[in-house]
């Protein structure tokens, strides 16, 4: 009778330090709160061509969202396509007596197609009355004004003409390449080979304004001339027809071919991809195969459905801007996940595939699969917490059934296989070993990282899902687990017997790297957090104790509370493998500790030790600031710091691209980017690029990285770079639920 007094004693003290500690936790949220509003979401349908024999010259749209493309070969048209799954141009049939009339150029004039043949100015719009007749016939460039009258030129001559009448004949002494009209002052500006000049057919006369031997494009924007050069633009004022300001030179690409404004935004097209003027004064780039089919743009024109088309030699691509929300784009992803990316319940990438066709590429099996699967399902945990999905909750269950079977497919007690195949697609490689089913195969050489992924997902569910079944399975991973690192000295001991290389946690390793060693600090605090998370739920005193005596002993807390910027470089006498682990700061560091640090502080012992917790935390957070990284700037929010930067971690989130395929990226060449010296963060330019620029890349990436060849041969998943943050943030308080117009 006094032990079951004794134990609902226990019992409800338990309770009632696990109720003080969550309340704890509640009551240090930040203040900061991002508003789910809708905000403008880009994303590309591509239409490629490859007849090399043909030139891709101009494209228009209509007002019915019809778009054309001009030739070499006459008219073309779209044909299929949608959101990855690019389309074709094609020879545009649609109205035979226009295709055959051999057209020499196209515009897009009160959002109507207006063309220019060997005989006349016509449309087939307004019932097909504007056919206006001229004595011109290599006529093939043209503009017009707001009164269907037009200047057309055949590169030596102008002519103005209203209703088949020639008003007025002239020259500019230049070969004439271009022709935009100028409404506020109603004159026309003309690209020459090397000059610009205005014509005002009503004074009947050409003006030359300058003379410049690099031009190659302009557009007129309200009040100015946006004249594009081989080396940059500069602006003219229209009034006084003079230069205003020093060229412009810092853009991405300064190779301008093509000039356009669009609903008030100015796009340039490049040698080397597209860019579009913003509010902040810089350049919004569009290159690489996420965006156009080429880098080499020709013509930039509106399109429909509030989209931009850029035509480039290779295909056309079509930019569109849809208001969604940071939940719309949650649910977006979350379909892409569970339609390409679960296999056996992990989330896995899609590799192999051809030029960016999800449908030719396999998922993979990674040595990550532990990890990758782990930041999901902690993502879908949160997603529970907060909405109570049942959809969540049922991803929750077939993901734990994954991970729970890499304990048992292999014969150790305790050690969680990296990943498992069905037989003989995978055996070939050396980490793979036959499992005792015989249908089954599973990889060794399990690592620190998917450690610290499975202690996160599984206190996660173990915590904020009210289902008994899935924590009681999620504790019993936790105990198998860290039962197995501290029975076997603080290894993982893999199937002959020895520690893996990374799965090591004991002193002799720890503390055999000089203080500098980023392996010191992040090994360190792995561990505490994963045997308080151990102790948190199963109450075994030597999980504690073992805790202690790392600190204690052996000075892990000093480890873990070292301040990262001590962390660089081991001294030259040091051990090879320590000057391998510290060329450069490593990136899967960071992974590892923001993981973590739900169980490192969380779970803590003590509030004093969470006080010291909180302080590293935030140290690691102010290091990684300027990487402006979605997850660890939302993360750090579990330790209640009044500010964070939510802003930045926005910006992440609304950023990230809906293509997650791996194309070429290229970024090193532009001209708008501060290169930095070599560093040890590998820190390449002073201001974070958007994440719509950059490669698509893991959290355990450096965002700094410039440069990728993807090629367009894997589609990641959304599972662990975008939900996890996401549902972090709704789950933490600092992102709100969606917020409709």
């Amino acid at each position: 009778m006094k032990n079951q007094i004794n134990q609902k004693l226990t019992l409800l003290l338990f309770f009632v330090i696990g109720f003080v500690a969550l309340s704890t936790v509640s009551a240090q949220k930040t203040k900061q709160f991002h508003a789910d509003k809708p905000f403008a979401q880009e994303y590309s349908i591509k239409y490629n061509f490859e007849n090399a024999r043909v030139e891709l010259q101009k494209v228009a749209a209509d007002r019915n969202g019809y778009i054309q493309v001009l030739s070499s070969h006459g008219l073309l048209r779209t044909r299929a396509g949608q959101f990855l799954f690019p389309g074709t141009l094609v020879k545009d049939v649609h109205s035979v007596p226009t295709f055959d009339k051999g057209i020499k150029s196209i515009i897009s004039d009160k959002n109507q197609f207006v063309y220019v043949d060997d005989e006349a100015v016509l449309s087939n719009a307004w019932a097909g009355k504007l056919h206006s007749r001229h004595q011109m016939p290599e006529a093939k460039i043209f503009a017009a004004d707001n009164d269907f009258s037009f200047l057309i030129s055949d590169g030596k001559k102008l002519n103005f003409l209203k209703d088949s009448e020639t008003l007025w004949e002239g020259e500019t002494g230049d070969k004439v390449i271009d022709i935009k009209y100028d409404g506020l002052n109603n004159q026309y500006w003309i690209l020459g080979e090397k000059s610009i000049s205005v014509c005002a057919p009503a004074k009947m006369l050409v003006e030359k304004v300058l003379t410049n031997s690099n031009l190659t494009c302009i557009e007129v924007v309200g009040d100015k001339v946006f004249a594009g050069t081989a080396d940059g633009y500069f602006k003219i004022d229209t009034k006084t027809k003079k230069q205003v300001g020093a060229i412009h030179k810092d853009l991405p690409w300064t190779e301008i071919t093509t000039i356009s404004e669009i609903d008030g935004n100015i796009w340039f097209g490049s040698s080397w991809g597209a860019f579009m003027l913003n509010d902040a004064g810089k350049y919004n780039y569009y290159a690489s195969k996420r965006w156009i089919p080429s880098d080499k743009v020709i013509d930039i024109a509106k399109g429909p459905e509030n989209s931009v088309l850029i035509l480039t030699d290779k295909g056309l691509g079509q930019i569109f801007t849809k208001e969604m929300t940071l939940y719309d784009k949650a649910m977006f992803y979350d379909k892409q996940v569970r339609n390409r990316h679960i296999r056996h319940g992990f989330n896995a990438g899609i590799i192999s595939m051809i030029d960016g066709d999800v449908t030719t590429g396999s998922m993979r099996t990674s040595d990550n699969d532990g990890l990758w699967t782990t930041m999901y399902l902690a993502g879908e945990v949160f997603r529970y917490s907060v909405t109570k999905s049942e959809e969540a909750l049922q991803n929750i269950r077939e993901s734990l059934d994954g991970l729970e079977r890499l304990y048992t497919i292999n014969h150790i007690p305790g050690f969680p296989s990296r990943s498992f195949e069905r037989r003989g697609y995978k055996y070939h490689d050396r980490p793979w070993r036959r499992a005792e089913d015989p249908e089954w195969d599973w990889k060794s050489t399990t690592s620190s990282d998917e450690a610290i992924g499975h202690i996160f997902a599984f206190a996660a569910i173990a915590e904020l899902v009210d289902d008994p079944d899935l924590q009681n399975r999620s504790i019993a991973l936790i105990d198998t687990l860290m039962a197995h690192i501290v029975d076997n000295d603080f290894y993982m001991i893999d199937w002959n017997g020895e520690p893996t290389q990374w799965g090591r946690w004991h002193p002799d390793y720890v503390n055999g790297r000089p203080v500098m060693v980023g392996d010191r600090k992040i090994n360190s605090s792995n561990i505490i957090g994963m045997l308080q998370t151990a102790y948190h739920f199963t109450k075994k005193e030597k999980y504690k104790e073992a805790a202690y005596y790392l600190m204690n002993e052996h000075g892990y807390l000093e480890n873990l509370m070292r301040p990262l910027s001590e962390i660089g470089i081991a001294p030259d006498d040091s051990d090879e493998l320590s000057k391998e682990l510290s060329d450069s700061w490593n990136h899967s560091d960071d992974e590892m500790y923001f993981c973590g640090y739900w169980g490192l502080y969380r779970y803590a012992f003590t509030d004093e030790l969470k006080a010291k917790y909180r302080e590293a935390i935030i140290d690691h957070w102010k290091y990684e600031r300027q990487e402006k990284e979605g997850l660890w700037n939302i993360m750090t929010a579990i330790v209640g710091l009044e500010k964070i930067d939510l802003e930045e971690a926005t910006w992440y989130l609304q950023k990230y691209p809906m293509d997650l395929v791996d194309w070429t990226v290229l970024n090193s060449h532009r001209k708008d980017i501060e290169l930095l010296e070599p560093n040890f963060r590998k820190q390449t330019i002073k201001e974070m690029l958007p994440a719509s620029e950059l490669r698509i890349s893991r959290h355990n990436a450096n965002r700094f990285d410039l440069d990728s060849r993807g090629g367009g041969r894997e589609e990641y998943s959304a599972g662990d770079i975008w939900l996890l943050p996401y549902w972090s943030g709704r789950y933490f308080g600092v992102i709100g639920a969606p917020e409709k117009k």
